[in-house]
């Protein structure tokens, strides 16, 4: 089972998921040691990651960057729609949290 990414509110009200099931993530996500990323690289494979309202501008800068790694239709479409959450945490003040396994 790979992470699941939702968007939730300060309450942990739950608005939105994506499942990562074929832990498409797992490939394109960098490794904790990458220090050219300073946030993807501590997102958790087994616990949870939560970006808040002042994180999610670097988080997005960094996210557009995994697209260059992405080869195949379906790692594409599953990066925008993350983005699209992302934007959202961002426009409603709300948070992103990846759930591992």
């Amino acid at each position: 089972m790979g992470l699941t990414v939702v968007l939730e509110t300060e309450r942990g009200q739950r608005l939105d998921a994506i499942d990562d099931p074929t832990n498409i993530l797992h490939r394109l996500l960098p490794s904790h040691d990458d220090e050219t990323y300073q946030l993807l690289r501590f997102i958790d494979w087994y616990g949870d990651t939560v970006f808040n309202l002042l994180q999610i501008d670097t988080f997005l800068k960094e996210w557009s960057r995994l697209r260059s790694r992405a080869h195949a239709p379906e790692e594409l479409e599953l990066l925008l729609r993350i983005e699209k959450l992302a934007r959202r945490c961002k426009d409603e003040l709300l948070y992103l949290k990846f759930y591992g396994d």
